[in-house]
Parts: structure tokens; C-alpha cells; sequence
């Protein structure tokens, strides 16, 4: 009877946490339960979802990636100053900052497929590397419009309409960032379920010499699990940039924790017990929920950190005190 009660509380949990947390802040405040305010939530969690989304990826092959807040970062100055210093077309303002993403996953696979680095170690150095590169490329400046250069000149160009709508506008009165994160979400949901490499990312992940065993090549699945986390990274900091219409240093500072938040609060949606990106999406609504509620009830901004931390000391404890029940 425990059993049943413990693999029920696993397996729905987490959405029964994010009913109940919804029903209480719509009882609080009768403008929380409201379609701007909702749409406001799904918008607030956009670009945590799609780093969230990247780090499955990593979590799912057996790694981790901490890289992904500097990532965003510098994807997203990046873009900034190709609009603003360099007044490139907005092709360009999105493909550079995507190839950067990419980069960054190679250099993490380079450092743990080949030199065989641990991963929290060799992330952990990439994101220190990466986050000097924007600070240095900046010179620990924000990004905006007529802003003044070193020089003393005014920066000649400006944010795009045409891009600032991916972060700013609407299409049939959905918000384009959520638009983006529901089908960012079904493909990768569907790449995971119903393609080759997918599978073999969650062989990879299960038991790595079995999957070498069976034929899979392991070092290749990695790589490109890694090179996902950056692109998915370089979306966050696109989408970032196109919101705020300014490229912020520290843009992606607090992104990292959110999203392993995220991705950890997912592993018991459903009763996965593993990294899915289902999971990963209800994760994320449940942080925004939070977050939005907080500031309807005028909670000090600086609570909020201690309840994202709680949220993550709660999900690693569901997650692996169902992981070692399972073991046992």
C-alpha cells in the first residue's frame, strides 16, 4: 500500500504541486487566473525552457552542462552588437549567435569525448572561459541603442523591429516566445520518442557500455547531445535579447539554476525517473508560477532565489529517493 502511495505521489507529484500552488495564488489574487497573467507566465518561462531543454539534452546522455548561462550571455551581446555596433542584417544577427551556441557544445565535447574531462568539471571551465570572452568583448558594457562607445561617438545602429518582435510580439494573440517553446518542445519531445538518434541518446545515458555494445556510436551521441545544449542555449540568449531589446552581460547568470531546477523537478513528472523534456516544460511552469505569485503577493525580490533553491533541494530529493527505492 506505501508502495502504491509513494509510486502515485512520484508519478503525479509535481502536477498536483503546480494545481495546488495555481489554485492558492488564484484564491490570493483574483487577476492571477487570468489569461493576460497566464500567457504572461508561459511567456516569463520561454527562454528558461529552451535552456532547460539543453540541458536535457546533456543530462540525458549521463553529463551535465554548466555552460549554458554563459552561453546565453554571449549569444546574447553577441546579437546586440551585431545590430547595434555593426548594424548587420538580421540573418546574420541570428545565425552568428547560433553558430557561437554550437561552438560552445564542441569545445565541451572536445574536453569530455576526447580528453575525457568529467563533465561538471570541463563545463565548469568552459563557462568561466566563456563568460570572460563576452565580458572581454564588452568590456563589461551593456548593449542598447545610441549608446555611447569608448571613442565617444554614439553606436550607429539599432534593435530591429523585425527582431524585437521575436521576443516582444504576437501572432493570433499568443506571444511569439510561447509559440516558439510549445513546438521547440513537441520536436524534441518527438525527436526523443520516434527517431534513432534520440533513442540512442537515452540508451547512451542508461548504460553507456551497454549502448557501445549494441552498436551505438557513444562519442558521436554525446557530441551531438552537447552541441544541442549550446544551440538550445543560443536560442534562450536570442529570444533574451529580442525581449529586453538590450544585449546584458549577465543575461544568463541566473538561467542556470532554473533550469537544472527545471529539469529535475521534470524527472518525476509522469514517473519518468529520467531526464524528458515533458517534464522539463512542466518544471518550468511550476518555477514561473512561483515566481509570478511571489510578485503578485509583493514578496522581496531577493525571496526568490530561496525559493527556486527549495524547489531544486525538493525535486533532487523526490527524484533520487525514488531512484534508490528502485536500486533497493
Amino acid at each position: 500500500m506505501n508502495s502504491k502511495v509513494m509510486e502515485l505521489s512520484f508519478k503525479y507529484g509535481s502536477i498536483l504541486v503546480i494545481g495546488i500552488v495555481i489554485l492558492f495564488f488564484s484564491l490570493w489574487d483574483e487577476h492571477f487566473f487570468t489569461y493576460s497573467n497566464l500567457t504572461d507566465i508561459l511567456r516569463s518561462i520561454s527562454i528558461v525552457t529552451f535552456v532547460a531543454i539543453g540541458v536535457t539534452f546533456s543530462l540525458t546522455v549521463d553529463g551535465f552542462d554548466l555552460s549554458v548561462g554563459s552561453t546565453v550571455s554571449i549569444t546574447t551581446v553577441v546579437a546586440a552588437a551585431l545590430m547595434v555596433w555593426y548594424e548587420q542584417p538580421l540573418f546574420v544577427v541570428i545565425v552568428v549567435p547560433l553558430l557561437i551556441g554550437a561552438a560552445v557544445g564542441l569545445i565541451n565535447s572536445l574536453l569530455i569525448v576526447k580528453i575525457r574531462i568529467p563533465d561538471l568539471l570541463a563545463t565548469l571551465a568552459v563557462m568561466y572561459i566563456v563568460a570572460g570572452i563576452h565580458k572581454t568583448f564588452t568590456k563589461g558594457y551593456s548593449i542598447y541603442n545610441n549608446m555611447q562607445l569608448t571613442d565617444g561617438t554614439v553606436a550607429p545602429g539599432a534593435f530591429s523591429p523585425q527582431f524585437l518582435w521575436l521576443g516582444q510580439g504576437k501572432w493570433l494573440g499568443i506571444p511569439v516566445p510561447v509559440i516558439l517553446m510549445i513546438i521547440a518542445v513537441v520536436l524534441v519531445h518527438l525527436f526523443f520518442t520516434y527517431t534513432r538518434w534520440g533513442r540512442q541518446m537515452q540508451m547512451t545515458g542508461g548504460n553507456e557500455e551497454a549502448a557501445r555494445l549494441s552498436g551505438v556510436r557513444v562519442k558521436r551521441i554525446r557530441t551531438a547531445a552537447y552541441v544541442a545544449s549550446g544551440l538550445f542555449a543560443a536560442v534562450g540568449g536570442i529570444l533574451f535579447a529580442a525581449r529586453v531589446g538590450t544585449g546584458q552581460v549577465d543575461a544568463g547568470a541566473s538561467l542556470l539554476m532554473e533550469s537544472v531546477a527545471a529539469v529535475f523537478v521534470g524527472y518525476s513528472v509522469l514517473g519518468a525517473g529520467r531526464p524528458n523534456v515533458i517534464g522539463t516544460f512542466f518544471g518550468s511552469v511550476l518555477i514561473g508560477v512561483l515566481l509570478n505569485g511571489m510578485t503578485i503577493m509583493n514578496l522581496q525580490y531577493y525571496t526568490n532565489d530561496i525559493i527556486k533553491g527549495s524547489v531544486l533541494v525538493l525535486a533532487l530529493a523526490v527524484t533520487f529517493i525514488h531512484l534508490n527505492r528502485k536500486k533497493s
